[in-house]
């Protein structure tokens, strides 16, 4: 059949979804699965079966195992580069099965789905600091979830189903009671010493580089900052990587602009043994004027 006697208009108005912000919704996908079973794969056949329109992104499979604050930090620093109106689905989640709840919260333009376990935790504390509007809902409507619900895998059963849901423009207040009260992890912080600081390492990234929860603004105002670091001393911050030799051992500001500890082609963390937790001792002098 040639040609079409539908107007072109109303054909393309089928295709705008009830989410306020984009035509086509993006669903990322935050967990400690890996990828050599077929949980992802499962988790994004669901999503795709409810919400068929739906643009998946994978921000990371790799969180250690039962790992939430590295769960947490992971999502936090990737969600702020998503559009509005994206939907987060976070699964590390070792209480699965347990009387922990299944939530989603709203969080200005973006909404998060997953356990209440913590791993929110950073997006709470930045909508609170920023006076964001905040929405939390225990997911308890088993209309949203697949039919038969596991114990053992929540992320398939109630958070997959729950997230294509919502992507699809289901109101958060159909999906169960209101939360006041949700799971908070204690967040490392720096510690201020009488010379400088006390860091901590948050997250260690494939190339073995060492951030810390040290913000960079920290550093500003003094003339020489020492960094002592597994029995190790680096003197000043280099700017980026290809500014030092191969082999040195650098400080620098990472791209969320926290203090990073790395080896300039190298991996620091497997060559040095660092762990997160591991603390870098700052100390500065020279108050500039």
């Amino acid at each position: 059949m040639h040609g079409s006697s539908i107007p072109q208009e109303y054909l393309f108005s089928k295709l705008i979804l009830p989410n306020p912000y984009i035509i086509m919704p993006v669903i990322t996908l935050t967990t400690d699965f890996g990828t050599k079973d077929g949980f992802v794969g499962t988790l994004k056949g669901v999503l795709w079966k409810i919400c068929p329109a739906a643009q998946i992104a994978d921000i990371s499979h790799e969180i250690h195992p039962q790992n939430i604050i590295e769960g947490a930090y992971t999502l936090w620093r990737a969600y702020r580069f998503f559009p509005p109106g994206t939907v987060h689905l976070a699964v590390v989640d070792p209480g699965v099965g347990t009387s922990r709840r299944p939530l989603a919260a709203h969080l200005g333009d973006h909404t998060f789905v997953g356990p209440d376990n913590g791993l929110f935790t950073p997006m709470f504390e930045d909508a609170e600091k920023k006076n964001i509007p905040v929405e939390i809902f225990h997911l308890t409507n088993e209309k949203y979830f697949l039919r038969e619900i596991s114990r053992t895998f929540h992320g398939r059963d109630i958070f997959s189903p729950v997230a294509a849901h919502i992507a699809n423009g289901i109101p958060l207040a159909d999906l169960g009671p209101v939360v006041a009260n949700p799971v908070r992890l204690v967040m490392p912080k720096p510690e201020k010493t009488a010379n400088g600081w006390r860091a901590h390492v948050t997250i260690i990234d494939i190339f073995g580089n060492c951030t810390t929860d040290l913000p960079s603004v920290s550093l500003v105002g003094f003339d020489r900052v020492t960094f002592r670091f597994h029995g190790r001393e680096v003197h000043g911050l280099a700017p980026s990587y290809g500014h030092a030799l191969p082999g040195d051992l650098v400080a620098l500001v990472d791209s969320e602009n926290f203090l990073e500890i790395a080896i300039v082609n190298g991996n620091a963390a497997r060559e040095m043994g660092v762990k997160v937790g591991d603390s870098v001792e700052v100390v500065m002098e020279g108050v500039t004027a």
